[in-house]
């Protein structure tokens, strides 16, 4: 039994994790059968999801969830693409989930607004004062440590211009074909359709979701993406903290 743990829709996306987002799609590209269930964060070593249970064995990470499956199954998410396109896979899915997926989140934990109407709720049922005790020393820590890798020394603007430059990048290279390397998906897809998705949603109140719309070729792409992958739920209802 296979079993992909982590989160279903939220702030009107197929999961609030453009992580659990695209090793859901990587199963679903290499014709996996699998079922979804609740992360528990406190029950593996990384605290993070996705993890996926492959009956006995734990994978953890959707880089490596995929890396597994492909040697399970003798199959290649980039099977077709050159060299240079495997290489250019590679960069895509690194600048989107490095980089834009920071962006994205410093607006929905940094901006006040946008925390209490989304992020908080990840920790619903938790008591005051423990409750805001908590959240303020996470946020505090995420801001410490995006300060420290640089993102945080920019201001807004400097970061919006930093996600443009991003998605210019990610437009060009789709143009106006279906996929970012052709007429299929291929494993880069799975990863920055995943990550275009959260940053889109209209759910919060960013700039960053304009700059993805305002590229027409990107919006059809995810609208292909989500009709493919995420036509209907199959995530159980369950808590999220």
């Amino acid at each position: 039994m296979i079993t992909l743990y982590g989160w279903g829709p939220m702030f009107d996306c197929p999961s609030p994790s453009p992580y659990v987002m695209k090793a859901d799609i990587q199963l679903q590209m290499l014709g996996v059968s699998f079922d979804r269930a609740i992360a528990d964060l406190e029950a593996v070593s990384k605290h993070k999801a996705p993890y996926v249970m492959d009956g006995d064995v734990l994978i953890q990470d959707s880089n490596f969830i995929r890396a597994h499956f492909e040697k399970k199954l003798h199959k290649s998410l980039d099977a077709g693409l050159t060299d240079e396109q495997r290489a250019a896979s590679w960069a895509l899915e690194r600048m989107a989930e490095g980089h834009l997926v920071t962006i994205m989140a410093m607006e929905r934990w940094l901006k006040d607004d946008n925390f209490y109407k989304g992020p908080v709720h990840f920790f619903d049922g938790m008591p005051e004062p423990a409750l805001s005790e908590m959240t303020a020393g996470l946020r505090e820590g995420m801001a410490g440590t995006h300060y420290a890798t640089g993102m945080g020394r920019h201001t807004e603007a400097e970061r919006m211009q930093l996600a443009e430059w991003d998605l210019q990048a990610i437009a060009v290279q789709l143009a106006r074909k279906p996929y970012l390397f052709g007429d299929k998906p291929t494993v880069a897809d799975a990863s920055v359709a995943a990550v275009l998705i959260s940053c889109a949603t209209e759910f919060f109140d960013t700039p960053l979701t304009d700059l993805v719309r305002g590229h027409t070729n990107l919006v059809a792409y995810m609208d292909r993406m989500k009709a493919t992958y995420f036509a209907r739920n199959l995530w159980p209802v369950g808590e999220m903290a």
